[in-house]
């Protein structure tokens, strides 16, 4: 077990480093999409067919970043058995900022008081949606360093996504990912296939400190993840061809080559498009195609630009109609959060990952290829692989994995549905409280999820308390 052997005596290159374990956490009531849709005087369909979301999990003022990541980081550990000395690296990605100071990453380190265990690397990251990768880069680049002590790393993504009311308010969700990351892991990353792009843009921003809502460019935002989808992935195709012909593999690098695509989920139609957007990348530089195959019927597109086709109705309809079996097979099972809870901001990717685990059995996922592409506004997106072990086997770490996961769909279920008018009325709360001193929150404890970290109180100097509901624990009958 990590943690176990001295640093000195550890191989240079870790094997197989990656995800060993994942907890999923999200609010424990919810606003159903079609109500919201009568309620805010919108067509029907707007945000269920538009937007492809079913229902969006909230907050109440009972919950705040530090809560959320409290009670994700507990219940993964709770789950695997593991005690807090066993981690040698913490970090957390988010973008829902409370203090301009103090880290969210410092809040959990209470959760470590008992086991004596201060030593922990790693602080917050903050990019938009992208801090939750950036931090899980971190982790694995220090588990394959000579920083390594042998302890697991352990990396938080969570956020709040509220939105003013009006358009965007439908796109907003909450919740948390724990990762824990390690050697030997059923999850390994794909080593030298990172496909990256940054660059300057204000599609999304918060730049006033006193409110949680951001500035949006909508139709700006589009182009830039679209546009960000399209350089990574051309980034990784070149990464994974190199290797290949290092290997003395002779193929070109496919959309088919992916078992499974996971991607940032805003909602759920953008996830969809943006299947479609790499199979017209693909199409682009292939040959011309006969009249079967899955570029059939589209090449009369053939001499089109990519930076041409980001609002361009007939590409999009066509090759969404072409990639409509591929996003079926490889992509739709992993919306099952992002339509039921909405957009978590970091997590999202992470969430979409967790689905697409839950509603597979570990035979289905052994030995396969995962992409994931993770965007946070701003901007900065990467296009990354991870290979799932071949090892399915009753008792094995996937197994574990897989069946950590297997509550998730009932866990969502068993949520609590509110009217839009409760919810509008939780938004309006969260306006004129944010960031209050010598306040009180009113939301209900009973109505949290057993287990879960709530704020009690913020005193008149800003500093945050917070204390756990009850966990129910199963007892044997006699």
């Amino acid at each position: 077990m990590p943690g176990s052997t001295p640093s000195s005596c550890l191989p240079q290159w870790p094997n197989d480093v990656g995800i060993i374990a994942l907890e999923v956490y999200f609010p424990s009531q919810f606003v159903d999409q079609t109500e919201l849709e009568e309620f805010d005087g919108v067509s029907a369909g707007k945000y269920t067919i538009g937007l492809g979301q079913a229902r969006m999990g909230f907050c109440s003022d009972r919950e705040d970043i530090n809560s959320l990541c409290l009670t994700v980081v507990q219940r993964l550990m709770e789950k695997n058995g593991l005690g807090f000395d066993s981690i040698g690296r913490l970090e957390v990605g988010t973008e829902t900022i409370i203090d301009k100071s103090k880290s969210v990453k410092t809040v959990l380190m209470q959760l470590f008081e008992a086991s004596g265990n201060t030593d922990v690397e790693g602080i917050d990251t903050t990019n938009a949606c992208y801090g939750g990768t950036a931090a899980l880069f971190n982790a694995v680049n220090w588990v394959e360093s000579s920083s390594w002590d042998g302890r697991y790393a352990l990396v938080v993504a969570g956020d709040i996504a509220v939105y003013a009311s009006g358009s965007a308010r439908p796109t907003g969700g909450a919740g948390a990912v724990a990762m824990l990351v390690g050697p030997d892991a059923p999850l390994a990353l794909d080593r030298g296939l990172r496909g990256t792009h940054m660059t300057h843009a204000y599609d999304f921003y918060k730049p006033d400190m006193v409110s949680e809502y951001p500035v949006v460019d909508g139709k700006q935002s589009i182009e830039c993840y679209l546009s960000a989808l399209d350089r990574c992935y051309s980034v990784y195709r070149s990464k994974i061809h190199a290797q290949w012909q290092r290997a003395g593999v002779e193929k070109s690098f496919s959309l088919e080559d992916f078992s499974f695509l996971a991607f940032h989920s805003p909602y759920c139609k953008l996830v969809q498009k943006s299947l479609a957007r790499l199979m017209l990348n693909d199409f682009l530089v292939s040959s011309p195609s006969s009249q079967t195959g899955p570029f059939a019927d589209l090449e009369a597109f053939r001499d089109i630009k990519l930076a041409d086709t980001y609002f361009d109705r007939d590409v999009e309809k066509a090759f969404m109609k072409a990639s409509a079996e591929l996003f079926e097979k490889k992509t739709k099972s992993s919306l099952l959060i992002s339509n039921q809870n909405g957009n978590m901001y970091t997590p999202s990717v992470y969430g979409c990952l967790a689905s697409l685990i839950a509603t597979h059995s570990p035979q289905q996922l052994a030995g396969q290829r995962v992409g994931l592409f993770s965007y946070g506004s701003g901007l900065a997106a990467t296009l990354y692989s991870i290979s799932v072990t071949q090892d399915h086997t009753p008792g094995s770490p996937l197994d574990k994995l897989v069946s950590s996961l297997c509550d998730l769909k009932a866990r969502l279920d068993s949520r609590r549905k509110v009217s839009p008018n409760v919810f509008s009325e939780n938004m309006k709360l969260r306006e004129e409280t944010h960031h209050l001193a010598s306040y009180t929150p009113h939301g209900s404890v009973e109505e949290l999820f057993p287990g879960t970290w709530y704020l009690t109180r913020v005193d008149d100097k800003h500093r945050r308390e917070y204390a756990r509901s009850i966990l129910l624990v199963n007892v044997p009958r006699p």
